[in-house]
């Protein structure tokens, strides 16, 4: 419900803040108050466009705030700010928010219906939703097998293509892992190991003249041999180079050490050229699996597992294909049963749902009245309301031929036929052009549907006001120059001071007073026993 509203300068509405009680709600006024901009003020809530033209004059900007408590007991905070210049501002418990999103959250919990309201009734979902309700159908099985059948169309569209693209794809990996396979690449290091061994091999021959000239300069019957020789010859027995003449000795042993050594390498050189060319022939061949398959030799490796991975789903395809297909098959004739089964629900239910929409109609000064259900397409899925509402007139979808009063008395009637509906209802204009006992019917009509929730009635009928159980008076004033409304939740008393000015236009009147008393008494039973539902 919507426990409270805050208004600053929107249309004639300076600053108003209210504290709405639960049930049925009159809001009066007289003309030019401001009473349907109690109206516009729900609708910026919930997300509607904002006209910079209903800041007040003078106004730099209006501001719409309310606080409703959702069904599960949740408090949210709707805000809207229309700058006289400029784009509005939306925000959702103090945070911004985009109006779309504001719908999304406030939507769902009102109902306007009126003159100027986009009322639900004319959606082709909630007409459709209306004869369920009113039916007891259980969409819910439909809803399940379609998103099921959504499911297996998308599983079949991912694997996609056509018989004989799939072929070529499948020509095209196998070539490319028959490739990599007899590549046999499985470590990425091979390459830097192959350029060390083709650089060796490439110069072979230079290595084995360098390693015979050194290996004659260190043999043991080498210059270095003999240039050691000489230096222990002159530094044997004088004390001072003992040490000296150890390591000199020393090193003759490790002569014969490196000329072993050099010697080993030397042997192990081998100037093989077809060698050579094996090694530059695998050289060539990873640079080109790096190209095609890299940029790293870890990609070309990681490569190879996936090609695997893909050949084995193409290769099931026609297994998978063929399941899916079957499981369509069986989804479809599911759906189509249930589908049969739900439209002819909704044809056999029309009928009765238009003669008692007519019924409730008839109570509202709408005596001739007639409605209309057609339902058209898959499981009678195109639901449309028709409605005729004078004699002569031809059944059209409603809303094109019905003034804004007739259209919200169908939506009362609606009302009043189906049970549930959004917690906040607003009607606006819903006595337009009746009075009398109509407007006594209308009025006990909108008090029996406030529930748990609100219902806000924005009338200018003693009558019809009378029945509510709360009330809300838009009184303007003016200094000379400008004119402001105020708002305010009425007392017994002063309401009976209002349902006077309603019923005579003289407030101070003792029988009108009288009048009231007697009017709010004789309705007062059944906002009452709303008010204990």
């Amino acid at each position: 419900m919507l426990e409270e509203l805050r208004i600053e300068n929107l249309g004639v509405i300076e600053s108003i803040s209210l504290l709405l009680p639960s049930g049925s709600i009159a809001v009066t006024g007289e003309t030019g108050a401001g009473k349907t901009m109690v109206v516009s003020a729900i609708q910026l809530l919930m997300g509607s466009r904002a006209e910079p033209d209903i800041v007040r004059r003078g106004s730099d900007e209006a501001v719409v705030e309310g606080r409703f408590i959702e069904a599960d007991g949740n408090e949210v905070v709707a805000k809207r700010v229309i700058p006289a210049n400029g784009r509005s501002r939306a925000y959702l418990d103090g945070s911004l928010a985009t109006a779309t999103e504001l719908a999304d959250r406030i939507g769902p919990m009102v109902d306007l219906h009126g003159q100027h309201a986009q009322q639900s009734l004319l959606r082709a979902a909630t007409q459709r939703e209306a004869l369920d309700s009113f039916a007891g159908i259980d969409i819910a099985p439909l809803l399940a097998t379609r998103a099921e059948i959504r499911r297996i169309d998308a599983a079949l569209d991912e694997l996609g293509g056509d018989e004989t693209e799939r072929a070529r794809r499948i020509d095209l990996l196998t070539y490319q892992l028959d490739e990599l396979t007899a590549a046999n690449l499985t470590d990425p290091a091979e390459y830097d190991e192959l350029l060390a061994r083709e650089s060796l091999l490439a110069h072979a021959l230079d290595h084995q003249q360098s390693a015979g000239q050194a290996g004659e300069l260190v043999s043991p019957d080498g210059p270095a041999a003999e240039a050691l020789a000489s230096a222990a010859g002159l530094l044997d027995g004088d004390g001072p180079f003992a040490d000296v003449l150890d390591q000199i000795l020393a090193m003759q042993d490790q002569l014969a050490d490196l000329s072993a050594a050099l010697r080993s390498i030397t042997e192990g050189i081998v100037d093989d050229p077809e060698a050579r060319e094996q090694v530059r022939e695998r050289l060539s061949l990873l640079v080109e699996l790096r190209r095609k398959y890299g940029p790293t030799f870890t990609d070309v490796i990681s490569y190879t597992h996936d090609l695997q991975t893909q050949l084995d789903e193409l290769e099931s395809h026609g297994a998978k294909v063929d399941k899916l297909t079957a499981e369509r098959t069986v989804a479809i004739e599911h759906e189509r049963a249930i589908a049969s089964e739900i439209e002819a629900q909704r044809r056999k239910s029309a009928e009765p749902l238009s003669r008692a929409i007519e019924k409730e109609l008839s109570h509202l000064s709408m005596t001739n009245a007639r409605v209309g259900i057609t339902i058209d397409g898959a499981a009678g899925d195109n639901v449309s309301i028709l409605l005729a509402p004078n004699p002569g007139l031809p059944l059209v979808p409603i809303g094109k031929g019905a003034s804004g009063g007739e259209l919200s008395r169908t939506m009362l009637a609606l009302r009043l036929v189906l049970a549930g509906g959004p917690p906040i209802q607003v009607f606006d204009e819903v006595d337009a052009g009746i009075g009398g006992g109509t407007a006594r019917a209308v009025g006990r009509a909108l008090a029996s549907l406030d529930g748990d929730g609100q219902v806000f009635v924005i009338t200018h009928l003693a009558q019809v006001a009378s029945y509510t159980g709360s009330h809300i008076v838009i009184a303007k004033s003016t200094d000379g120059h400008s004119t402001s409304s105020q708002a305010r939740v009425l007392t017994n008393d002063e309401r009976v001071v209002e349902v006077s000015r309603m019923l005579s236009g003289s407030p101070d009147s003792t029988v009108a007073n009288e009048h009231a008393e007697e009017l709010l008494k004789a309705t007062s039973s059944t906002w009452e026993t709303s008010a204990t539902r």
